[in-house]
């Protein structure tokens, strides 16, 4: 991988909202710390997610000391959250998993309610530590993750964006490129590596920090949407179905489970161990 290093780091406190990008973050056993803790529902507890969604794209949830947030959105007021009493759950309904989570008030619930045109509530994961089970195909016994789609953290890489932006370049939609970075979503970039050098990462350390690389990140209509404008395009999913399908998966990017905890920083030397 040459002299990788962390490029940069991005949290999104509220699944589907846009990412915030931080200079450091604490590396927790489910996730970095404030990452992917609230998500919206709908009134059978779905999640809310751009894909049926992309105007979650230009939401904003700017995280506050404390866990909570202060939301904004194209036409409405900001409004702050505060973490809610755990006194009671909600049941949280995240593919296949059942997860119990904490409703906010019912100023949140309204806010969003009419940002998106339809009846949601505002959910907290109070306790990833034991509410949400990583698939056990991939985990080990006790390992746990957020809202995330599935896994913990998201690494990408510089050098495969710009491989996957030079195949956009060739292809049957070259205006749609180039790509930014925030079209994937990811936890941390890497730079100084080559291009799909993670494809072949098992175990790689950031900083002090140990992750177990636990799979391949499938890609979904999500990263067709433009994360400033909310509107979609075909790429990057038609060039990543002609140049980088492993079975039925489209795929950029890697999933990662922390093997211990610490805290990384944007220039943290990035080791692969395996």
């Amino acid at each position: 991988m040459g002299n990788p290093s962390l490029h940069s780091i991005h949290v999104h406190p509220l699944k589907a909202a846009r990412g915030v990008a931080l200079h450091e973050a604490v590396v927790e056993p489910w996730g970095l710390a404030g990452d992917r803790r609230w998500v919206l529902v709908d009134e059978a507890g779905k999640v809310i997610t751009q894909r049926p969604h992309p105007r979650m794209a230009l939401a904003a949830a700017e995280p506050l000391p404390g866990g909570g947030l202060v939301l904004s959105a194209p036409g409405r007021e900001p409004l702050t959250v505060t973490v809610p009493d755990p006194a009671g759950t909600t049941t949280v309904e995240i593919w296949r998993d059942k997860v119990e989570g904490v409703l906010a008030g019912s100023a949140a619930h309204s806010w969003f309610s009419d940002y998106l045109g339809l009846d949601v509530r505002l959910v907290h994961l109070d306790d990833p530590a034991t509410r949400r089970p990583i698939d056990p195909e991939y985990a080990r016994p006790g390992e746990t993750v957020s809202f995330a789609d599935g896994y913990p953290l998201l690494l990408t890489t510089l050098a495969s964006l710009d491989a996957l932006n030079s195949l956009i370049a060739q292809g049957d939609h070259p205006d749609e490129g180039p790509l930014p970075m925030n079209r994937f979503r990811p936890n941390v970039v890497v730079a100084g590596t080559g291009a799909w050098a993670e494809d072949d990462c098992r175990r790689i350390a950031i900083g002090e920090v140990t992750f177990r690389v636990a799979k391949m990140c499938g890609r979904c209509v999500v990263t067709t949407t433009d994360q400033g404008t909310a509107e979609r395009g075909r790429e990057p999913l038609r060039t990543l179905g002609r140049h980088r399908r492993f079975g039925d998966k489209l795929v950029f990017g890697q999933n990662l489970v922390p093997e211990s905890v610490g805290t990384v920083r944007i220039g943290d030397p990035v080791r692969v161990l395996a």
